[in-house]
Formats: C-alpha cells, sequence, structure tokens
C-alpha cells in the first residue's frame, strides 16, 4: 500500500512541476490596495501564483482532517482504556489433574507463536 502512494504523490509532483516549467511567463499580481489608488504590485510566474493559492485553499480543510484524527484516535484510546480497566480477568482453574498421565503445557505468547526455546 505504501508504493502506491509513493507512486501516486510522484505521479502529483511530476504533474505539478510540468505545470510550473510550462506556465513560467511573469504576470502582474496586485495584492494590496494603497491609499493613492495603485496597489502593492508583484510580478510572480503564474505557475507560482497557482500553487500558492491552491495551498492557501487546501490548508483549512487539510487542519480541519487532522484535527478531526486526532479527536477520534483520543476517543478510540479513552474506549480502548476503559474497556481494559472494566474488563475482569479470565480465571483458569489451578486443579491438579487427577489422571496419571503427564499434562504438558506449553507456553504461548500473545501473537500465538510458540516461544524460541520450545
Amino acid at each position: 500500500m505504501q508504493i502506491i502512494r509513493t507512486i501516486l504523490w510522484v505521479i502529483i509532483t511530476a504533474i505539478l512541476v510540468a505545470f510550473i516549467a510550462i506556465n513560467w511567463t511573469a504576470v502582474p499580481v496586485n495584492f494590496w490596495p494603497l491609499a493613492d489608488g495603485k496597489y502593492v504590485h508583484f510580478q510572480w510566474p503564474v505557475g507560482v501564483v497557482a500553487l500558492v493559492f491552491f495551498l492557501l485553499g487546501a490548508a483549512p480543510m487539510w487542519l480541519i482532517h487532522r484535527a478531526g484524527r486526532w479527536r477520534l484516535k483520543r476517543r478510540i484510546n479513552s474506549l480502548e482504556n476503559t474497556v481494559a480497566a472494566t474488563s475482569t480477568p479470565v480465571v483458569t482453574s489451578t486443579a491438579p489433574a487427577t489422571t496419571s498421565e503427564q499434562v504438558v503445557v506449553t507456553p504461548v505468547d500473545r501473537s500465538g507463536t510458540l516461544p524460541p526455546d520450545v
């Protein structure tokens, strides 16, 4: 899955670099009106202007997304801690075996694999 994400980011970056390279013509950008009726004026390439304003538009949605993920992770951790604190441990019988056969118990960790010394 990580390779697919990396390939997509490389493709998006290549398209963005190509767009900026094709549209490298500088255009006037009126940034801020002044008291005398003129503007603070910049000469920026079209691709850079498009990239800057795209990022300015995408930033609020990205911040909302990150805040939502953070809130949901906190909620999941809180619920997991509540379940862990309120669950009762399983009690197993510790009575010895009544038959004459020897019972062999092999320890198993949580992943379900046997330890290396067995």
